[in-house]
């Protein structure tokens, strides 16, 4: 799905996107050109509809390349899902550039009054990743009736995805952050923007105009492997960079390399042996629910917790053997200029979000023991 050759442009290229806490205009151009913003865009609107595995490869690639930007790609290419939500008259006017870039934040925090046929939409989203390249922004925005949130049949507040222009929304550079510093993850802000109500989407309520398997599969599914793809190539690249530097590096008073060492040895092993075992537990349920949606099926609750869990532990081992190459590199990689650094860093943001957070284990837990629970975000 990727060039080789892209790929080392981004790896090249991850330095200076931390450095310009975003990811540059003219690699985000580059990475648009190739396609990358549209895998999951149906091709009747001239996107790949890519299948989930593919999509899970291409995202690991570009986060062993740099973290920062296969995260950007993640987000751009999640957002994009809604393609196939949207009535077909505002996909085509969204997609019809076929290098533009969409991204968004799912959380309602804004507020939609609907006047006629628009809503009028004031809100303030923090981590809007990847927002300075795009044509288009979304933002959740919980939908008001006068003084009181309109209510789904559970009681849960109704909300609903507002796809806005860029200028009519204000990037709020907030982004100083310990890791994923180059994915530019600053607040969007609207105030009283007019959105059609055909160009808002509800992966809750709403059902996909397109009929392929990919939009079988569970949307908040496919953005927690994203996010697991992401970290888990960063995982790699964090035994990438480690090797490199194992097989040069000498402690002081000693003849042997890191990589002679025993400790190194084993240490590296474990964290290769775990962070396969985790992938190799995402490959395999996603084999599982593809053949379902494949054969014309939904997914059902406890596959969509059995994916969820199998994201959260892959982000959650990632972690952990970014850390552990880290500790063993020494005090090379205490300096911010050294890679190891960066995946660190950007590991430990990946866990944080919301999609792969420790309380998703909780959520999938309570549906594999049989309790009762809202799954509206598995």
């Amino acid at each position: 799905m990727i060039a080789e050759a892209l790929l080392q442009t981004v790896a090249a290229r991850a330095a200076d996107t931390e450095q310009q806490r975003r990811l540059p205009a003219d690699l985000a151009a580059e990475l648009a050109q190739a396609g990358l913003f549209r895998m999951l865009v149906p091709t009747s609107l001239g996107g790949a509809e890519v299948d989930v595995a593919t999509l899970f490869t291409t995202l690991e690639q570009l986060g062993r390349a740099d973290a920062a930007t296969g995260w950007c790609v993640m987000i751009g290419g999640t957002t994009a899902l809604i393609s196939a939500w949207l009535p077909e008259d505002h996909a085509r006017e969204i997609w019809a550039d076929p290098n533009v870039i969409t991204v968004g934040v799912f959380a309602p925090m804004g507020r939609a009054q609907l006047d006629g046929a628009e809503y009028v939409v004031s809100g303030r989203w923090a981590w809007g990743s990847g927002s300075a390249n795009c044509s288009w922004l979304l933002g959740g925005a919980v939908i008001m009736e006068g003084a009181d949130m309109r209510r789904l049949p559970n009681g849960a507040p109704d909300h609903r995805m507002m796809v806005m222009r860029r200028q009519e929304v204000e990037l709020i550079d907030t982004w100083d952050a310990l890791g994923m510093r180059g994915t530019g993850s600053g607040d969007l802000a609207a105030k009283e923007v007019r959105v059609p109500q055909g160009r808002s989407v509800s992966f809750i309520t709403d059902t996909p105009r397109e009929t392929g398997p990919l939009y079988r599969f569970a949307p908040f599914g496919l953005l927690a492997l994203g996010i697991a793809a992401v970290a888990s190539g960063n995982a790699l690249g964090a035994l990438d960079d480690l090797k490199a530097l194992a097989v040069a590096k000498k402690g002081q008073g000693s003849s042997r390399s890191l990589a002679e060492r025993g400790v190194v040895q084993a240490d590296f092993a474990v964290a290769q042996a775990d962070l396969d075992a985790a992938r190799a537990l995402v490959h395999a349920e996603i084999a599982a629910a593809w053949e379902r949606v494949v054969a014309g099926d939904t997914l059902d609750l406890p596959a969509r917790a059995r994916l969820r869990l199998a994201a959260t532990r892959l982000t959650q081992v990632s972690a952990r053997v970014a850390a552990k190459m880290h500790e063993l590199a020494g005090g090379t990689s205490v300096y911010a200029s050294h890679p190891l650094n960066r995946r660190f860093r950007d590991a430990h943001v990946a866990t944080q979000h919301v999609m792969v957070a420790p309380p998703t284990l909780e959520l999938a837990g309570r549906v594999l023991l049989g309790l009762p629970v809202d799954a509206s975000m598995l």
